[in-house]
């Protein structure tokens, strides 16, 4: 029997009621409810995208009683199905799934003779993986030695940085050890940001970490952030923001877990943009390595249903 379409919340939820006839599994019941693979639901979940009774949950086991409320961002939903409708027709097609990088594409921002950077897009991770974004501008850009030269999260979106052959890569990998290289990141994070400028000078995981926070406009219940980190250390903004009690909307670790605001469920994913790169190009002397990218849609999107305006 066909699923009813989900219900649509005002801020673009899907809410569903576990009713006695239901699956009591998590993955099970968005399977059925929102005619998902098993699979896709899975990934929905380890995406953190899935709160139950206003609760965030990432267990695909995770079990659901009679009167329990599953909510997911629709967009998250109408991505999952899309995504498993073309890897469904890849399969027809060619009697196996079509690698991920023959299927997206990845704006180039900047390339020189050794070097390109790109505008890294959410979902993908930096490298070391089939669907890395390392693996899609290999096949790309005809480079198969490219390598990246530092890591985003996977859905941190900008600037991300490549050398063409290992010689650069090592190369450029020295000049990030000496911090002649600028990074400034934008971040939309819960709460008013009562400050004009402060510095977030905490260590994490036992080594010196500083974060330098400006804000750029402020909401009743967002602020949007200028960030310009001293330091690179794992999730550095994430858990610096997080430790002030402004976490990163969207962000499913460090950030909200419980929300009874369905605009911060609304958000699918955390809003941290990588913004600008600097540095002095490793291998050209007085040159330099400079690169910007615009806040993406959904970027844009999440300031104004927090009120803060278009931003570029």
């Amino acid at each position: 029997m066909p699923q009813r379409p989900a219900p649509r919340h005002a801020a673009g939820i899907a809410s569903l009621a576990v009713n006695k006839a239901d699956p009591k599994v998590l993955q099970d019941f968005l399977a059925r409810k929102l005619s998902l693979s098993r699979r896709a639901a899975k990934a929905v979940i380890d995406g953190r995208s899935v709160w139950v009774n206003k609760r965030c949950i990432w267990i695909a086991r995770f079990a659901l009683g009679t009167g329990d409320v599953v909510e997911i961002p629709m967009r998250v939903a109408r991505a999952a199905a899309a995504q498993g409708g073309r890897e469904g027709s890849d399969q027809r097609r060619q009697g196996a799934e079509v690698p991920a990088s023959s299927r997206r594409h990845v704006r180039v921002l900047w390339k020189g003779e050794r070097y390109l950077v790109c505008d890294k897009p959410a979902g993908l991770v930096s490298c070391d993986d089939p669907k890395s974004v390392e693996t899609i501008l290999r096949e790309q850009e005809g480079i198969p030695t490219l390598e990246a030269v530092h890591r985003l999260d996977r859905d941190t979106t900008g600037c991300l940085l490549f050398a063409f052959d290992h010689a650069a890569f090592v190369a450029a990998v020295e000049v990030f050890k000496t911090h002649r290289v600028s990074k400034v990141y934008h971040a939309i994070a819960a709460g008013r940001f009562e400050f004009a400028h402060r510095i977030v000078d905490a260590p994490l995981d036992g080594e010196r970490a500083v974060s330098r926070v400006s804000r750029e406009a402020v909401g009743d219940d967002a602020s949007f952030l200028r960030v310009r980190i001293d330091t690179g250390r794992t999730n550095q903004i994430r858990r610096h923001l997080a430790s002030i009690r402004h976490p990163v909307i969207g962000d499913r670790v460090f950030g909200i877990k419980n929300a009874r605001d369905p605009r911060f469920m609304a958000v699918p994913r955390q809003m941290l943009h990588a913004s600008t790169l600097e540095l002095p190009n490793p291998l050209e002397a007085h040159s330099e390595i400079k690169v910007h990218s615009p806040l993406p849609a959904d970027f844009r999107e999440t300031l104004k249903i927090f009120g803060m305006g278009r931003k570029r």
